[in-house]
């Protein structure tokens, strides 16, 4: 039954640790909402206003809307709760210093650019913080099964068990088969076989514990035009630092194991095995911004933004280890086991490096000012994943990286709306909410898709939805100001241990589980104008 899909995995794995694959690139070009209390109280609906040291990472055209200096500070304590629904909640606190900035404010003395302004912000852009895990019950498949698919027509010597020292840089078999090779997990038996056969059943569990960040250092400049165009330019420098731990692993009834009595053959037995994978991504980069808004009238603002992509220098550090247990049935002395590793990066040779380019970013904004007392604005964005590529330091594109991009990806867009009211010209209530779209193809939600990832791990997970609800209050006494912030955000995301199995009228699952993400962050802006 494998035989037939050796060859429909095997040319689609990548042979050996190489850079990101399309869910690692992914992931590491994500942002989400931080910035300003007042900015994150509106949902980030704030394109067409402008004037908040936020709008410097989102529209520079804000920056044009300033008449006088801004120095500001933003804290945030995130509450984050993750479940599965295949296993119990986990809660983690933490504390983020979301932007701190300042704008230097110009009075020209013309009347056709009366202010030209200048600003510095940091700002966090993400913040990677997740853990979550679960049990799987009545396993149908086995991940041994999926490595030994794609295992595809190496032989045995490619595994290293005879010449190579270290075939973990020697061979050009994938590292998983490597591994699970010299883990007994998969096993050559006329062809690929894993451990999942007529009559195995089983148990699986996962987990998996993420952290790290995406910080912005940006430097703007712009100003006006006759108080009805405001214009605005950034260039950013990013800095990014990911670290991800996930586990998988499987407990097997009737498993089709090697038999070691006899040295050879396949026989019925107990096997209980776990693959360990550690990632630590590192990056930096650089990006531009272009931004204006337009003030046709006083009651209406519209806005407009370009992103280009942001250009990454990365490297990566893999490790990977398999445990394993294996009793053929009727053993009487313990069955055999172990742990076998893997790494990249690891001190015995360089790490992998490489350069991303992530998504181009557009933005369209509209906004009402309603008297002295009201805003009501409203915001577009469109992220052009499927522009997202992978390249070796020379900047050439892995071509079968980015046919994959193209397959798996499409388009996110992000609605964001939010509201102020000055209750008392010194206090103000906001509220806003957004709403972002997943950034994968139908097939690949379905799990009708056979998806590529990268050294030793299978496992990969994507976003279905991300919402924002938001409410803040500000108050302002002469030159200074604070603002505070409530955010909860609803995140559901697929995890996956390993990719179904599709072709040639050939199904079979993968291991996946629905996450949900309910998190909520206090926020809290201090600052002065002058």
């Amino acid at each position: 039954m494998k035989k037939i899909l050796l060859g429909l995995l095997a040319c689609s794995l990548p042979f050996i640790a190489t850079a990101q694959e399309t869910f690692d690139a992914l992931q590491n070009s994500e942002t989400e909402l931080r910035g300003t209390a007042r900015f994150q109280s509106m949902a980030g609906a704030f394109g067409a206003l402008g004037g908040d040291l936020s709008t410097l990472s989102q529209n520079p055209g804000g920056i044009g809307v300033y008449r006088s200096s801004d120095l500001g500070l933003t804290m945030s304590l995130d509450f984050n709760s993750s479940k599965t629904n295949l296993g119990g909640i986990d809660n983690d606190t933490y504390f983020n210093v979301n932007n701190v900035g300042y704008v230097g404010s110009i009075h020209t003395g013309s009347e056709v650019m009366p202010y030209f302004n200048i600003g510095f912000t940091y700002q966090r852009q993400m913040d990677f913080h997740r853990h979550y895990r679960g049990t799987v019950g009545g396993l149908n498949t086995s991940i041994t099964n999926h490595i030994a698919a794609y295992t595809g027509n190496y032989s045995e010597n490619d595994m290293g068990v005879t010449t190579d020292y270290n075939p973990y840089y020697s061979s050009s078999a994938p590292w998983a088969s490597i591994l699970s090779y010299n883990s007994y997990l998969i096993n050559y038996n006329n062809g690929w076989q894993g451990l999942y056969g007529d009559g195995t059943t089983g148990r699986g569990e996962f987990e998996v514990d993420q952290s790290g960040h995406t910080d912005e250092y940006s430097i703007s400049f712009g100003g006006n035009v006759n108080n009805k165009v405001y214009w605005g330019a950034t260039v950013g420098i990013t800095d990014l630092d990911y670290k991800n731990y996930t586990y998988y692993g499987e407990s097997l009834t009737n498993a089709y194991v090697y038999d070691y009595n006899n040295k050879g053959g396949i026989v019925n037995g107990a096997a209980d095995y776990g693959y360990e994978n550690y990632l630590h991504t590192e990056g930096t980069g650089y990006n531009f911004k272009l931004g204006v808004i337009l003030k046709p009238v006083n009651e209406l603002r519209l806005g407009l933004a370009f992103h280009t992509p942001t250009y990454y220098d990365m490297k990566d550090r893999y490790a990977s280890d398999a445990a394993f247990q294996i009793v053929p049935n009727g053993a009487t002395d313990g069955g055999y086991y172990g742990t076998n590793y893997a790494g990249y990066g690891d001190g015995s040779v360089d790490e992998v490096r490489y350069d991303i380019r992530t998504p181009w970013r557009f933005i369209a904004s509209v906004a009402s000012v309603i008297g002295r007392q009201g805003i009501l604005s409203f915001d577009y964005e469109y992220v052009g994943n499927g522009t997202i590529r992978v390249c070796d330091d020379d900047g050439h594109a892995y071509t079968d990286v980015t046919d994959r991009v193209k397959d798996y990806l499409q388009a996110s867009h992000i609605f964001r709306v939010g509201g102020e009211y000055r209750v008392t010209p010194d206090w103000s209530l906001r509220a806003g909410y957004s709403y972002q779209t997943s950034p994968v193809k139908d097939a690949v939600k379905d799990n009708q898709a056979n998806i590529t990832t990268v050294s030793n791990s299978t496992v990969y997970e994507f976003d279905k939805s991300i919402q924002h609800l938001t409410f803040g209050v500000g108050y302002h006494y002469k030159s200074f100001y604070c603002d505070m912030a409530y955010v909860h955000k609803w995140r559901t995301s697929q995890y996956n241990a390993f990719s179904p199995i599709v072709g040639n009228g050939y199904y079979e699952p993968g291991v996946y589980s629905e996450v949900k993400d309910n998190n909520n962050r206090a926020v809290l802006t201090l600052g002065f104008r002058f």
